[in-house]
């Protein structure tokens, strides 16, 4: 029998380039993948902030558990970022299992930033299906027009992306874009929640989506159209909070052995509510964005979903702003459609007719973008500080 070769034991930091470049990161991750490398901490290679805050944050150069193969960055939310530690053991049961899932291996189109895990898992599939990715470059932004060219780029057989909402929505703009991911056998959508009307536009455009669910923690989406993937289980507790487990789960947090979102064995508590019927999971919402106003509590990701089928909202952030009598108001930010202007009047009216009139936003600001952080999520924070 061959003798067990020791690994490194030190965190190493994994430059990730974008555009062209970024297959110059395969050899790594294929080593990391067959145990034979350090564990790695990937960074954006020209954001030379972003690499401080990483590296002050998650120490790279110091001894990690034997066994991590990635420390991924969480974008968080409370500004200091969390390493979730990944084995090469649970990116692979990640990736067979959403192969399976998707009808088998095949070849992988990067749309992401391949520092965060979802463009990273773009990466992984493709090492573990034997394929090298096509890649669009996202450094200065997602451009569909980008799209055609790209598809058209990729290997005969099975293939696939990996978008955030507000990608799909500015391709569904560009007739090219909607064609080309058409001829797409799936497109995974996750990161953030999908408004409804999107999901409508692209379905009867012949686009294969599925919505992803998953967080670093869990090496990425894990349930697939509110259906866990093979190894993946789910609970909801009497509180309504998911909590994630099986055989994707991160190994915890660098550096914070007694985080309590590891507290319990074998289980990662989330900070979303949820719903679970018949095995297939339905995210309410985030526990920790709810709003309290006059002593009820309002989920803003239900009303978001309300007031994005009104035809004038393109996309929209509901927040709880400070408020003197109620304590918190609810307030809507909203990119509207092309040449619309919707009221607060008429927005007001659409939500009380499917929610309660506490749910109605009494407040109204239109801006022409929702500020994001990492890959697709709105910046509730961001969007308090400015209109409070």
């Amino acid at each position: 029998m061959a003798a067990h070769r020791p690994r490194l034991v030190n965190l190493e930091v994994l430059p990730v380039p974008s555009g062209d470049a970024v297959p110059e990161v395969l050899p790594a991750l294929r080593r990391m993948l067959d145990g034979d490398g350090p564990a790695l901490l990937p960074v954006p290679a020209a954001d030379d902030r972003e690499i401080r805050r990483l590296t002050g944050a998650l120490h790279p150069g110091e001894p990690v558990d034997d066994g991590i193969g990635l420390v991924v960055a969480t974008s968080g939310t409370t500004g200091t970022p969390k390493g979730a530690q990944l084995t090469a053991a649970a990116l692979r049961a990640s990736g067979d299992a959403t192969h399976e899932r998707l009808g088998g291996p095949g070849s992988w189109l990067l749309a992401l930033p391949a520092h965060h895990i979802a463009g990273l898992q773009v990466l992984l599939r493709g090492l573990l299906a034997g394929t090298g990715p096509v890649v669009i470059d996202v450094a200065d932004g997602f451009d569909p027009g980008r799209l055609p060219a790209a598809v058209a780029a990729m290997p005969a057989g099975r293939r696939y992306t990996s978008l955030v909402p507000t990608q799909l929505i500015k391709a569904l703009d560009d007739p090219a874009a909607v064609a080309a991911l058409a001829g797409l056998d799936a497109i995974l959508l996750g990161g953030a929640a999908t408004p409804a009307p999107v999901l409508r536009r692209a379905r009867d455009a012949g686009i294969t989506v599925v919505r992803t669910y998953g967080m670093s923690e869990t090496c990425g989406g894990c349930v697939y159209d509110g259906v866990p993937l093979a190894g993946t289980t789910v609970r909801v507790d009497a509180q309504s909070r998911v909590w994630l487990g099986g055989a994707t789960l991160a190994r915890g947090y660098r550096g914070l052995p007694d985080h309590p979102a590891f507290a319990e064995p074998g289980w990662f508590r989330t900070d979303d509510a949820g719903e679970l019927t018949d095995g297939v999971l339905r995210i309410l919402g985030r526990l920790d964005e709810a709003v309290t106003t006059g002593g009820l509590t309002v989920v803003p990701q239900v009303v978001e979903a309300v007031l994005l089928e009104h035809p004038a909202v393109r996309e929209c952030a509901v927040i709880g702003l400070p408020d003197p009598r109620l304590g918190q108001r609810v307030a809507v930010v909203v990119v509207p459609e092309a040449g619309a202007s919707p009221t607060l009047d008429e927005l007001r009216t659409w939500t009380s007719a499917s929610l309660d009139v506490t749910a109605a936003p009494r407040a109204l600001y239109v801006v022409p973008a929702l500020p994001l952080r990492g890959p697709g999520k709105v910046d509730r924070r961001a969007l308090v500080a400015r209109f409070s």
